[in-house]
């Protein structure tokens, strides 16, 4: 997969039904090349999710799994139809070369500078800074300045209400969980609702940029 068709925002999709999900998708149209959608593996029948939303949506939207913890998870996960990978710990060498064997994009994370560069020494793609509110958005400069440009993702505590200063602080991706949405919203599959916090975290973006 060409890192440059991965989009800046990945909603994090853990314990939605799949009715909730779908109307998530729903609420995207017209901004399906803005976000992809992580499903995680600690979801109810999530390789049935993947397999379903990429059926009905992958031509639109980039469908993937997250919470992948292991070599045994990612094989499931790209059976299913996964076009990449997230994770809360490192990956191995042996599943981020797997993936790339597969066209998959990989998203390990990492915490510490050492860690950082230890990933992507291994080929990761993407590196996922998390938890993300335990270091903050000034963390994404800093740790760049001795390191270079650095593709990396902040998730964990990212929400509307703070995503300009990880903007500010070059922070290229995000991944958004609760922070992303009102609960009501999803429990209630309000389509209107979730479209406008869609066009609200956007906004920000513009303003930013």
């Amino acid at each position: 997969m060409d890192l440059k068709k991965y989009p800046k925002y990945t909603i994090i999709v853990r314990g939605y039904t799949p009715k909730q999900t779908e109307s998530i998708l729903e609420a995207m149209k017209g901004y399906e090349k803005e976000f992809a959608i992580e499903v995680t593996m600690n979801t109810d029948s999530a390789l049935e999710m993947i397999q379903t939303l990429n059926e009905n949506y992958g031509e639109q939207i980039m469908i993937g799994a997250g919470t992948v913890m292991n070599i045994d998870e990612e094989r499931a996960a790209i059976s299913s139809g996964a076009k990449f990978l997230l994770g809360p710990q490192s990956f191995t060498k042996e599943m981020i070369t797997f993936a790339h064997e597969k066209g998959v994009l990989t998203v390990p994370a990492a915490f510490t500078p050492s860690e950082v560069t230890s990933l992507f020494r291994k080929g990761a793609d993407i590196v996922k800074v998390f938890p993300a509110s335990s270091v903050g958005p000034s963390y994404f400069k800093a740790i760049q300045a001795p390191l270079g440009h650095l593709p990396l993702m902040a998730v964990g505590g990212v929400s509307v209400n703070n995503i300009t200063e990880y903007l500010n602080n070059d922070c290229q991706y995000f991944g958004l969980g609760s922070g992303m949405f009102h609960k009501k919203d999803v429990v209630r599959q309000n389509i209107a609702g979730l479209r406008r916090s869609i066009t609200e975290l956007l906004a920000l973006d513009t303003v930013v940029s």
